[in-house]
C-alpha cells in the first residue's frame, strides 16, 4: 500500500533516505557509546514514533552519555533534570514570580523550567518522590504543561529520556503506573562484556575523545516522524499485535498458562499504540514500508514489559515479566483460523 499522492519511486526514495539517516545517527552515537547496539535502535525507534523512553540499569553503564551523545547527533536543545528527594514540581515545569518593570509596576511573569527543550533527560527519575515524578504525566503524554489556568505548549520534537536505577537500590522510589504507561518503550541496559570492557576503558582513559557530529537536524526530524506516521499496517498484523495484548491479561480466554498463573494485571491499549509505532519505525529502519510480524514481535518485549503488574505467586518466585512475554510471544499465533 503507498499513498495515492506519492508514486512508488518517491516512497522508495523516502525510505531508503530514513534508513540512511537511521544509519548515519546510530553510527554518531557508536563513537562513544560501546555496544548496546538494541539499546540505541530502541531509542532511535522510540524517538521517531513520537514517545518517551525509560532506560533501566545500575549506575555506571553508560545511560547518561548515551542521551547526551544522542543530542548532539540531533542537533536538539537538551536539559538534564537531576532528580533527588527534594525535588519539587516547580523545579520541573518552572513557577510564576513577581517581577518589577522599569516604572516600578509589578506583574506575574511565568519563568519555564527545564522541561522546556525538545530533549528532557530526567536522570534517576526514581529518586524523586511520587508528587514529584508525576508532575511529568501531562508533559509526557499531552506534550504541553498548565500552570494554573494557562496551558504552555512544548517545542517539538519533544522527547524524555529517564533512566532508572533497579528498584532494589536503597533511595529510590516505584514509578506509578499511570506514568510507566507513558513510556512507550522500557529499556534493560545490560553489563558490557570482555571485549566492550576493553573498548571502553581505551576510549575512556585516554587523551583524545571521539567528536560526535551532526547527523540530521530538527526540520528532517519531523518530516521522518510524518514519514512514520504514513507506513501503512495491515488487518491481519494489526490483529496479531492486539492478541498479544490481550494475552497479556489473565481474566481473558486467549491468555496463556503462565499469564493466568503470575500476571495479576495486563497491559493498557497504550501497549498496543506502542508496539505498532515502533514497528512502524522499525519496518522502515530496514528498508521496508509496510509493517510484518516480525517488526511485531520485535518491538512486543520493550513495549510491554513495563505495563504488565505481577501478582503474588509471580512475584514470590521471582518471575520476570520478560519471561512472561517471551512465552505469549512463541504461544500466540500470527493468525487465527
Amino acid at each position: 500500500m503507498v499513498p495515492p499522492d506519492d508514486s512508488v519511486e518517491a516512497t522508495d526514495e523516502q525510505v531508503r533516505a530514513f534508513q540512511q539517516d537511521c544509519g548515519e545517527i546510530r553510527e554518531q552515537i557508536g563513537k562513544m557509546i560501546v555496544g548496546h547496539r538494541e539499546i540505541i535502535d530502541g531509542v532511535i525507534m522510540v524517538m521517531f514514533a513520537g514517545g518517551n523512553v525509560l532506560l533501566e540499569g545500575v549506575p555506571g553503564l553508560g545511560k547518561t552519555m548515551l542521551v547526551r551523545t544522542l543530542t548532539e547527533a540531533l542537533g536538539l536543545d537538551f536539559s538534564r533534570i537531576q532528580f533527588t528527594p527534594d525535588l519539587m514540581p516547580s523545579d520541573i515545569l518552572g513557577a510564576t514570580i513577581i517581577v518589577e518593570d522599569d516604572d516600578g509596576s509589578k506583574q506575574f511573569r511565568f519563568e519555564k523550567g527545564p522541561i522546556f527543550s525538545h530533549v528532557v533527560l530526567a536522570d534517576e527519575i526514581n529518586r524523586a518522590t511520587p508528587k514529584t515524578q508525576s508532575a511529568m504525566l501531562e508533559a509526557m503524554q499531552e506534550k504541553s504543561v498548565t500552570i494554573g489556568t494557562t496551558t504552555h505548549e512544548l517545542d517539538p520534537p519533544f522527547f524524555v529520556l529517564a533512566t532508572q536505577n533497579p528498584l532494589e537500590m536503597e533511595g529510590t522510589y516505584p514509578l506509578p503506573e499511570a506514568q510507566l504507561d507513558r513510556f512507550l518503550f522500557k529499556l534493560t541496559v545490560r553489563f558490557p562484556d570482555l571485549d566492550e570492557l576493553h573498548t571502553i576503558m581505551d576510549r575512556t582513559t585516554r587523551a583524545e575523545s571521539p567528536e560526535v557530529s551532526q547527523a540530521v537536524d530538527r526540520d528532517r526530524i519531523l518530516e521522518m516522524r510524518r514519514l512514520v506516521r504514513r507506513v501503512p499496517v495491515a488487518r491481519h498484523v494489526q490483529d496479531y499485535a492486539l492478541r498479544l495484548l490481550q494475552a497479556t491479561h489473565p481474566e481473558h480466554d486467549s491468555a496463556p498458562e503462565i499469564t493466568e498463573r503470575y500476571a495479576r494485571f495486563g497491559s493498557s491499549p497504550r501497549g498496543a499504540q506502542a508496539i505498532l509505532s515502533a514497528a512502524r519505525v522499525h519496518a522502515l529502519m530496514h528498508g521496508r514500508f509496510n509493517v510484518s510480524c516480525d517488526d511485531i514481535r520485535h518491538t512486543a518485549l520493550p513495549a510491554l514489559r513495563h505495563r504488565i503488574i505481577l501478582n503474588f505467586e509471580g512475584e514470590a518466585e521471582g518471575v520476570e515479566t520478560d519471561t512472561l512475554l517471551e512465552a505469549i510471544i512463541e504461544e500466540v499465533p500470527e493468525s487465527v483460523s
